[in-house]
């Protein structure tokens, strides 16, 4: 772990972009911006979690106004070195549940799992309510996040792999007691080993439900993806959106 970044740091940052390269393909990009864009109407978004800029950017671009917030200056360094990624877009270094940011948004946005980098139920109820003190009314907030594929766990099994190579190996590992994991990665460079671990905290729809309650939001669709498909017992990720009253 870098000093300052998390769990995001120079190392992870420089080699961000092609380890994710499959969320990068335009189709997939393209699809989560038209929803996002739609979404923002002519208000502001703010991105929790911005990274290295796969949505920020090409989002600013559609000419919707973009802030926002990361824990990692890493990661945003990278951004800032792409074409767009200069000041038209704010970024408010800091913890996404609790930063404070000045200005209403009509849209926030968590995509890509982020949401499960709170790794506390405390932490994620906070950020729903961090949220819903930035939307002006009628606006909306957006989390694409997986749905935990706890089928895969046999009884007395805690480990998932995911990907298994002659160099590398890469398995999550669950504790359904606690709804705590962690993404594991052995990657053997030059003839060395090195080991890297990631932990989440994973969340069912219901809980994300019961949470934007508390905030004062409510469910307005939930699809299993950015194409707008139903949501079903066999979704494996959904996209959610809650919307702020528009009285409030």
């Amino acid at each position: 772990m870098d000093d300052g970044d998390g769990y995001f740091g120079e190392h992870v940052a420089a080699a961000y972009d092609e380890s994710s390269a499959d969320m990068f393909t335009p189709n997939v990009v393209d699809t989560a911006v038209g929803v996002l864009a739609e979404l923002a109407g002519d208000g502001r978004a703010l991105e929790l979690g911005i990274g290295t800029g796969r949505i920020a950017l090409p989002l600013a671009h559609q000419g919707v106004p973009v802030h926002g917030i990361d824990v990692s200056r890493a990661m945003v360094a990278r951004m800032r070195a792409k074409p767009g990624g200069g000041s038209a877009i704010g970024v408010t270094i800091g913890d996404f549940a609790t930063t404070k940011v000045d200005g209403k948004f009509s849209l926030a946005y968590l995509v890509f799992n982020t949401i499960m980098n709170l790794t506390t139920q405390a932490a994620q109820v906070a950020c729903f309510r961090n949220v819903a003190a930035h939307l002006e009314p009628g606006g909306c907030f957006v989390i694409e996040v997986m749905v935990p594929d706890l089928r895969k766990l046999p009884a007395g099994q805690n480990i998932v792999p995911f990907h298994v190579s002659p160099t590398r190996w890469a398995f999550d590992a669950y504790d359904v007691a606690t709804q705590a994991m962690s993404s594991n990665y052995v990657e053997v460079i030059d003839g060395r080993g090195e080991y890297r671990s990631i932990p989440f905290r994973y969340v069912w729809p219901a809980e994300l439900d019961l949470m934007a309650q508390l905030a004062g939001l409510g469910l307005r669709d939930r699809w299993d993806g950015w194409t707008r498909e139903a949501f079903t017992s066999e979704s494996r990720q959904h996209v959610s959106i809650w919307e702020k009253p528009a009285d409030r």
